[in-house]
């Protein structure tokens, strides 16, 4: 614990020393990125004997805040969050201490460097408090600290409008949780030892919004899309391979304070994770801009773990351990596996815009020969992301599936949410397949779209080995699934309460079938290899020549003859279309030599334009209706303030 807490200072001193050597950009980058650096180090080789079976370890003192003490405890739950925190913390301030030398001279990165080790040492005391208003005060620091990293190039208006788009949803999380600990503390003390589970139906949903909304649970994920776009690509990494996890962990620590679940709570979340999950992946089909896709591509990534949260607490709603086990192993396994390749995804979308200019998708193309480190790199996330065997998404998925399969054929309660699971997650597989078929070739193949993608470059050296690493874990994982599921047990016993041999025992049967997976997926990269040393085998000593593929006449094939990100997904998008309501704008070719044509679609983000733009312009007019009380005049502010404090204090004495 002593190491974990000087970890959270040398973060917070790091920050504090980058900001002031802020006239320096190299000197204060040094500082904090150094500093995370290194407190992420230490954090991680302090955490990692937790996750297998060291015993948990606290620390409790007096603070003067009411209702409030510094009470810190790290167990195997606590750890395995941790984990994803360290490492993607250390690996991203390594990839922005190159990236952002592209503002020097324009901003200020020693606040930027402040702001990130805040954010990091916020999480870190996120996972650790054991103390309600301790747990807000870190939870509001995460959301501060996030917000000013988002609206780091403040100097556009986009920039500005999803800054306050995620600062609004954010503190309406906040007022969800803090009536949720209110309720949790009747009993005097807002410890979480001390919590009251009494009418536990209303404090789930409480805590379903409160931290489904930093989760990305859809419909109140809608800050998403517009705040990962917006910040610069370390940061995007962060908050949505590590950040927006502290909902689920928020989630999973409140569900160990309730008591016995009734079954309609796990039907809930199945819901959730099939409505997040489908809209999530088929809005992202849809974007045009890189990180936009990527930032739905996570509201598609939370629904799995939803998917795998609902399929535990029906395992436990019903004495399944079977379903306990895969469902919450494979939502947790799939925490940590996210972590790693949406964090591979969006620094290699900064790489792309690092090296290119530019997030649009279809100006870019042929980035593989330009830029072959970031195309190798991404390609793995991407498989990783699309679930497809042997890398780490895959194996996640699979416990999830095999815990719904299993549910289904033992007849459990429930199976009508458990087909419908096992449905939605092939459906999910199939549609994030095809996203990514689209973004990498467009993105990395055919032929450049544009003077931008014509002139890429490769990133440095700082920016290429955190996105190999992060992919050399993607593929650790998925080739090393079956010894991947033991750290699993201890977190699995806080959640659930199963005894630890029949949580072994559940594992030890999942382990089985993913061996033979290994062992096949083994076996067939040998064989490509085998085929690959062939042909260059047979090729050796002769004369290979390259040509134009054969061209349907056109003398002077161009960029403009491939494939568009929208046309490689229009039969998609026209399947979906009653749920998607895209809007095309066309302007057809005209004569027998048209020299102009254009198609472009738009896909608007339901949830916005249906529920929160209509419910936002209603508050407006109201707040506009009140204008005339804002006259500045100071005295009568003061008369306001003055009867406010008589209500109350008539309110009390009554």
């Amino acid at each position: 614990m002593t190491v974990l807490l000087l970890a959270v200072a040398i973060l917070v001193f790091s920050g504090l020393a980058a900001l002031l050597a802020t006239a320096s950009p190299r000197a204060a980058t040094t500082l904090g990125a150094g500093g995370a650096v290194v407190a992420c180090a230490m954090g991680l080789i302090a955490a990692v004997p937790f996750l297998f079976g060291a015993p948990a370890e606290s620390l409790h003192l007096a603070w003067s805040v009411p209702y409030g003490s510094f009470f810190v405890e790290v167990d195997a739950l606590a750890a395995f969050f941790l984990l994803p925190i360290f490492v993607l913390s250390a690996l991203a301030a390594v990839y922005g201490a190159q990236y952002l030398l592209t503002w020097r001279g324009r901003k200020s990165l020693g606040a930027a460097w402040l702001f990130y080790n805040l954010l990091v040492a916020s999480m870190v005391l996120v996972v650790l408090a054991h103390n309600g208003v301790l747990f807000l005060l870190a939870w509001e620091t995460m959301a501060l600290s996030s917000y000013f990293l988002v609206t780091f190039e403040d100097e556009q208006d986009t920039v500005r409008h999803a800054g306050w788009t995620y600062l609004v949803a954010s503190h309406l999380g906040t007022a969800f949780l803090l009536v949720l600990f209110v309720l949790l503390g009747r009993g005097g003390s807002l410890d979480f030892d001390h919590f009251s589970s009494a009418n536990a139906g209303a404090l789930f949903l409480l805590a379903l919004v409160g931290f489904g909304t930093k989760a990305g649970f859809m419909p109140l994920h809608v800050w998403l899309p517009e705040a990962h776009p917006a910040a610069p690509s370390h940061v995007s990494a962060l908050m949505s391979g590590v950040m927006i996890k502290m909902g689920i962990y928020g989630l999973l620590r409140t569900l160990t304070f309730l008591g016995p679940p009734p079954p309609w709570w796990g039907r809930l979340l199945i819901a959730i994770g099939l409505t997040s999950g489908v809209f999530g992946v088929l809005l992202a089909l849809a974007q045009h801009d890189l990180k936009r896709l990527l930032a739905y591509h996570s509201v598609e990534n939370i629904g799995i773990i939803a998917l795998g949260l609902g399929v535990g607490l029906l395992g436990v709603s019903g004495g399944s351990s079977a379903l306990i086990v895969l469902g919450f192993g494979g939502a947790l396994l799939h925490v940590l596996n996210h972590a790693l390749f949406k964090g591979l995804l969006f620094l290699g979308a900064g790489s792309v815009l690092h090296g290119a200019g530019t997030r649009e998708i279809d100006h870019l193309g042929g980035l593989a020969k330009r830029m072959p480190w970031t195309a190798t790199t991404f390609l793995v996330g991407a498989v990783a992301i699309s679930g497809l065997p042997p890398l780490n998404g895959f194996v996640s998925e699979f416990l999830i599936y095999l815990g719904a399969v299993n549910g289904v054929t033992q007849h459990a309660p429930g199976a009508v949410p458990l087909l419908a699971t096992i449905a939605g997650l092939a459906l999910i597989g199939g549609l994030a397949t095809a996203c990514f078929t689209k973004a990498f070739g467009v993105v990395f193949l055919g032929q450049p779209r544009s003077e931008h993608a014509a002139h890429a470059h490769e990133a440095g050296a700082a920016m290429r080995w955190p996105m190999a690493l992060l992919a050399a874990g993607c593929v650790l994982i998925g080739f090393c699934a079956p010894l991947a599921l033991r750290p699993l047990a201890g977190m699995l016993h806080l959640v659930s309460g199963l005894a630890p041999p029949v949580i072994s025992e559940q594992l030890a049967g999942a382990a089985g079938p993913l061996r033979f997976l290994v062992a096949g997926s083994v076996v067939f990269l040998a064989l490509v290899a085998a085929l690959a040393w062939l042909r260059h085998r047979l090729l050796a000593g002769r004369t290979v020549a390259q040509s134009v593929t054969w061209d349907c006449g056109y003398a002077q094939p161009s960029a403009r003859m491939q494939y568009t990100a929208s046309s490689f997904a229009q039969p998609l998008m026209t399947l979906f279309a009653p749920l998607l309501r895209t809007r095309r704008t066309l302007a057809a070719p005209e004569g027998y030599f048209p020299r102009a044509a254009s198609l472009t679609t738009a896909t608007p983000d339901a949830a916005r334009v249906a529920l929160y733009e209509p419910a936002f312009s209603g508050v407006a007019w109201v707040l506009a209706r009140l204008r005339w009380l804002q006259h500045g005049r100071i005295q009568l502010y003061v008369l306001y303030i003055a009867l406010t404090l008589l209500v109350l204090l008539v309110w009390k004495l009554g």
